[in-house]
């Protein structure tokens, strides 16, 4: 029996049969073009760019039909990176100058894509790849005329082992014998991984070389809340699982109970539940969940494959749209967490030799460079705060002069707002999103200037530890029970309540059954969760002690190792 272990990209549990998809070889090879022929090379590229249109048209009707128009947002995505100048200009460029075939010219623009997205620290933006890449194989497919493989060839039910699955194959999968896939790459906001969720498919990706340890017909077990895959499982396993699979329709039925109950804990301590949404493709399956709203909606999407920034009307319909579902609940809108390798994508100056850009020009840092970029952000939230109760976040923040500059901005946005006859139908709250230790820190100076806190513990976390999640060599010191970080967390809840203010939690941590009892018992106001945990977090919370977490959290303060921290929630979690 082996167990290895990935990242749990879609929840439930599958138990089969292999069947290891061979990877689809795409050879390109570089051919030198005659003067006379680079007009037919273009035509040629360009008639591949048609037929991938008409492919997404298909894909589009497709997802209309299986999820929603909100998941049919994903085949504009597509369709925007087909209009992107690597597509559009680059690719013919090098026709025309190194006079080279197509598919060479295109493969050569995809992989320099590939290694600047590879430099990328934050995982939403990086794990965007893949749709390039969905894109950039359907392209080289009809260039090559190579049809693509169909999964109805598995006969019988089997758990798909995979080096990487692309979007456009995750929506075939719900009408093949599918239980479930692992997959070598991939991360847990993918695009896969998201409609894997939305069409209840276990998964778990990132698992390194399953695809080369698995064979087709292994006997293998799929747990995709836990992220693991045990291949060639003992009778004990497979039946533990079975029981396991079992309890968990069982718990999946009583969680539908949940939605719209208050979140309470067994002896009647309230506290708000709201939910993290990263793009209107998820606005469907959030609201059906009845949450107290929307503690963190994830902006950055709105700059994804385009060639300059969002123009304000964009904007402005998107964050209405948003407003919109869940007035009259509170819309916590987080101005973009881009970073300076963004900046060219958005036709601005690029940051020149930053070493490391996850410490760099990100988040407020950027906007405050370019505050044509902020202010376009500021104007269109305020403009669709007519169509339900938004307020805004503002990213990174480690100094009391960026609040202070970001604020007079926005107060200046309302000013002019005003004096075109625009109304803001109630004050707007600006807060902060604390994710450095010097915010943290200094935390009482900066709620002189925020209304409100919200903890991103999954940068918090790393720079307090100085550790980089995705560096393979330091990532196992990446632990949000380290004694710092719970004294770091304390200091943050006990400062923002002497000022009156509330605390949210919206990073990882709040959307982790084995921290959820850490955070209620810190005294956290609201939990911002992810959908997909969201019901089951509830559940938890319900089951909590406040009088027992209190007392936990008091014990846990004085412990100096983080196991030490975990022997003491242990006692207190359901």
């Amino acid at each position: 029996m082996i167990v290895i272990k990935g990242v749990a990209a879609s929840p439930g549990i599958a138990i089969g049969k292999a069947h290891t998809l061979e990877p689809e070889e795409i050879v390109v090879t570089r051919l030198e073009i005659p003067a006379t022929k680079i007009r037919q090379e273009i035509r040629r590229f360009k008639a591949a760019l048609d037929a991938t249109y008409h492919d997404l048209d298909q894909a589009e009707a497709k997802v209309l039909k299986m999820l929603g128009k909100e998941h049919a947002r994903l085949i504009d995505t597509h369709r925007l990176i087909l209009t992107d100048p690597l597509i559009t200009k680059d690719v013919t460029r090098r026709i025309v100058e190194e006079r080279v075939n197509a598919e060479f010219a295109l493969s050569e623009a995809l992989e320099r894509v590939n290694q600047a997205f590879e430099k990328i620290q934050d995982e939403f933006f990086r794990e965007r790849r893949h749709d390039l890449f969905d894109v950039g194989k359907r392209l080289l497919s009809h260039l090559l005329k190579q049809e693509k493989k169909s999964l109805s060839n598995i006969r019988t039910p089997a758990v798909l082992v995979a080096h990487n699955l692309l979007p456009s194959d995750t929506l075939n999968l719900k009408e093949s014998n599918v239980l479930g896939f692992v997959t070598d790459l991939g991360g847990r906001t993918s695009h896969t991984a998201i409609l894997a969720q939305s069409l209840k498919i276990p998964a778990v990706v990132g698992l390194s070389d399953a695809s080369r340890r698995i064979r087709t017909g292994d006997e293998v077990i799929l747990d995709g809340d836990q992220g693991l895959v045990i291949i060639h499982p003992s009778p004990e396993a497979v039946a533990k699982y079975q029981l396991t699979r079992r309890r968990l329709i069982k718990d999946e039925e009583a969680l539908d109970s949940l939605r719209g109950v208050p979140t309470v804990t067994a002896d009647g301590h309230k506290l708000k539940m709201m939910a993290n949404l990263d793009s209107l493709d998820d606005l469907k399956a959030l609201t059906v969940l009845k949450p107290d709203g929307v503690g963190l909606f994830r902006t950055e999407y709105l700059y994804l494959n385009r060639t300059g920034a969002p123009p304000e009307e964009e904007q402005m319909k998107a964050y209405a749209q948003a407003a919109k579902a869940f007035d009259p609940l509170p819309l916590v809108i987080r101005t973009a967490d881009i970073g300076g390798d963004r900046t060219a994508h958005l036709g601005l100056e690029n940051p020149k030799n930053e070493a490391n850009p996850f410490m760099g020009l990100r988040g407020i840092r950027l906007f405050l460079r370019h505050p044509e970029l902020l202010r376009t952000q500021f104007r269109a939230i305020l403009r669709a705060s007519s169509h339900g109760k938004v307020k805004i976040m503002l990213p990174m923040v480690s100094t009391l002069h960026e609040l202070q500059t970001a604020r007079r901005l926005f107060v200046q946005v309302q000013q002019d707002l005003a004096g075109e006859g625009v109304v803001l139908p109630r004050p707007i709250e600006l807060g902060i999103m604390v994710e450095v230790p010097s915010a943290a820190l200094m935390l009482d100076a900066l709620l002189s200037e925020a209304d409100f806190v919200s903890v991103g513990t999954n940068d918090l976390i790393q720079y307090t530890l100085a550790v980089d999640r995705i560096n393979e060599d330091v990532a196992h010191l990446y632990d949000p029970f380290h004694p710092a970080v719970l004294r770091l967390l304390h200091e943050i809840v006990e400062v923002t309540h002497r000022h009156g203010k509330t605390v949210t939690v919206c990073g990882e941590m709040s959307s982790d059954p084995k921290a959820v009892p850490l955070l209620v018992g810190l005294g956290v106001d609201v939990l911002s969760v992810s959908a997909r945990m969201f019901l089951r977090i509830k559940q938890i919370v319900r089951g909590l002690h406040m009088e027992h977490l209190r007392e936990a959290v008091r014990q846990s303060l004085l412990q100096s190792e983080s196991d030490a921290v975990r022997r003491v929630l242990s006692d207190v979690a359901p």
